[in-house]
């Protein structure tokens, strides 16, 4: 069935803010919003049915706990990776391949399941196998939103994925659970809730093999190489304030909130004294919260900022803990975790809103594959932490102390604050100017063992761009602070250095200099200039004194050339 493109239903101008829905309006979210509905509730079967076959595998705390590990490590290691491919390569293929991967790794582990094949290792083999795929595949499935619907309607769209998601994680384990109760052996309903999961996932590739992507910001530049792709990646993080916000946020908070999800099975089993329907009802509790976070947000939103609601999660969810640890009546614990959903969900689905908001196009997918990375490495982690705490001491006090490292550590981590200065225009500035053409200098002959490019003075090594400002004494202060907001907009976008430096004769006259790899890093720098980037420039060419522009200069490196060719006379005899 061919697709609409991507705003053909949608009229922008008459979305209702508060309305949450709007983005459902647009045929092709919609479609991919049901197909991932669909594999997200196999999914969360699975997690229940492949938790409580380990439950039966084994009675050791910590290898229950590392099966969240095992579901979060591929994304700690890949995250940067996934990031990378998914901005460098066609994202409908990328997604499409990690889809037949994870339907070829449930497939295999439900066929060693039925045939009696299963041991804990193997199952957090194909775990992590499954799970690499998820990795690889979601930077790319979550870097699409921004090209499916208007760039207004990303909050909502980002809502309406957590309520797929979590629509499924109240369905899920509690299907899945049902599933596994229903047969005598837990190794055989587990094994057809893993055949369930595999043919989910087809529902996805088939939305993919008839979507026809129109991607929003194509380089008219060769692209990077993965090495280099993810070294823009990293230095785009390291320069980015807003973005390291929400990473810190996101791993605290889901290091801490890890010990609910990775010890919830072990309260079922011990301490609840249930079976497999039973821990799937209280995960399920968490999914119905989380919901009904997802249905409301936008309303929450509009009264709260990110802050705040992650305050109010905190101190929430640290409560939970407590009363996981200390009360074993399911009438208490239940509602309780219908809140926490709704805490975790209204916490996740803001902070990775503040991602996607805020980092441009050429590096969204890189990003969110920062914070995926983060996300899951936070789980990873604290997965670890609690279930080691809850092997050589007890549940109880794992959880108590997941509590009190929760409430103690927010007044450290509310000082970075979320989106700070509001929400950037991530419009790709577009130049009065064309980059400047470079002028050959000399032709020199192949170096044998060398490529073309490594011959070639555009490719060959770094650039160095100086620009000469004329500033007045009395505007000294606020041109300092200008620059230096600058500077973090040229090396985020590029450079491998960057300075300024008065003149020690004449204190007006001041020159910015930074350092490019190539001039093609230099042209791709070019493209990566937003329209806030453009703002902070605007300030600094203002306070520049004089009729004329500020003087550029380009500079390339001078390599030792064996054996050059002079260049030829002109008519002038110059």
């Amino acid at each position: 069935m061919p697709f609409e493109t991507p705003y053909a239903t949608h009229d922008a101008s008459s979305h209702e803010p508060l309305s949450g829905f709007a983005p459902l309006r647009i045929a092709i979210f919609r479609n991919r919003w049901i197909a991932s509905t669909v594999s997200s509730i196999g999914t969360w079967m699975q997690d229940t049915a492949g938790t409580w076959l380990m439950t039966s595998l084994t009675a050791s705390p910590l290898l229950i706990a590392l099966m969240q590990t095992a579901a979060s490590l591929p994304v700690l290691c890949l995250g940067l990776l996934a990031g990378a491919t998914a901005d460098l390569f066609d994202r409908r293929r990328l997604l499409i391949f990690w889809q037949c991967w994870m339907l070829g790794s449930v497939g295999v582990l439900a066929v060693l399941t039925f045939l009696g094949h299963i041991s804990p290792w193997s199952l957090l083999a194909f775990t992590f196998l499954l799970n690499i795929g998820s990795a690889m595949n979601n930077p790319a499935w979550q870097a699409i939103v921004p090209e499916l619907v208007p760039r207004e309607l990303v909050p909502d769209s980002v809502s309406l994925n957590a309520a797929s998601n979590n629509l499924a994680r109240a369905v899920g384990p509690a299907l899945g659970g049902l599933m596994v109760a229903a047969f005598k052996r837990t190794d055989t309903g587990s094994a057809y809730v893993f055949l369930l999961n595999s043919v989910s996932f087809a529902a996805v590739i088939w939305v993919l093999f008839n979507w026809k992507r129109i991607p929003l910001f194509k380089s008219t530049l060769p692209s990077e190489r993965i090495a280099a792709s993810i070294r823009s990646g990293l230095r785009y993080v390291r320069y980015a304030p807003n973005l390291q916000a929400s990473l810190l946020r996101v791993f605290t908070f889901c290091f801490f909130f890890s010990a609910i999800w990775s010890l919830l099975a072990v309260v079922a089993r011990n301490d609840l004294h249930q079976g497999a329907l039973g821990y799937g009802i209280l995960n399920g509790s968490l999914g119905i919260g989380a919901v009904a976070a997802a249905l409301t947000l936008p309303r929450l939103r509009h009264r709260f900022s990110t802050d705040h609601i992650i305050a109010a999660a905190t101190f929430y969810t640290a409560f939970t803990l407590i009363v996981l640890a200390r009360i074993h009546r399911p009438s208490v614990i239940i509602p309780a975790l219908v809140v926490a959903g709704y805490s975790w969900t209204s916490s996740m689905a803001s902070l990775n809103t503040s991602v996607q908001i805020s980092v441009p196009d050429w590096v969204q997918a890189r990003a969110l594959g920062a914070y995926m990375m983060t996300f899951q490495g936070g789980l990873a982690l604290g997965s670890v932490v609690w279930g080691l705490i809850a092997e050589r001491a007890s549940t109880p006090i794992s959880l108590i102390c997941a509590a009190a490292g929760f409430a103690a550590t927010y007044p450290l981590v509310r000082r970075f604050r979320i989106l700070k200065g509001g929400v950037p225009d991530t419009t790709p500035h577009k130049w009065k100017r064309a980059a400047p053409e470079l002028t050959p200098f000399l032709e020199a002959e192949p170096v044998a063992g060398e490529s073309e490019e490594a011959t070639d003075p555009a490719l060959a090594g770094p650039v160095r761009i100086s620009i000469y400002y004329q500033v007045p004494v009395e505007n000294y202060a606020e041109f300092t602070r200008a620059i230096h907001q600058l500077r973090r907009v040229r090396l985020r976008d590029g450079a491998l250095r960057w300075g300024i430096y008065r003149d020690a004769i004449n204190p007006e006259l001041l020159n910015e200099t930074f350092i490019m790899e190539s001039w093609l890093d230099y042209l791709r720098s070019r493209e990566r200039h937003t329209a806030a980037d453009e703002r902070i420039r605007e300030q600094v060419w203002a306070l520049h004194r004089g009729s004329e522009r500020p003087r550029i200069s380009y500079q390339l490196y001078a390599r030792e050339i064996a054996n050059p060719t002079p260049p030829a006379e002109n008519d002038s005899g110059k």
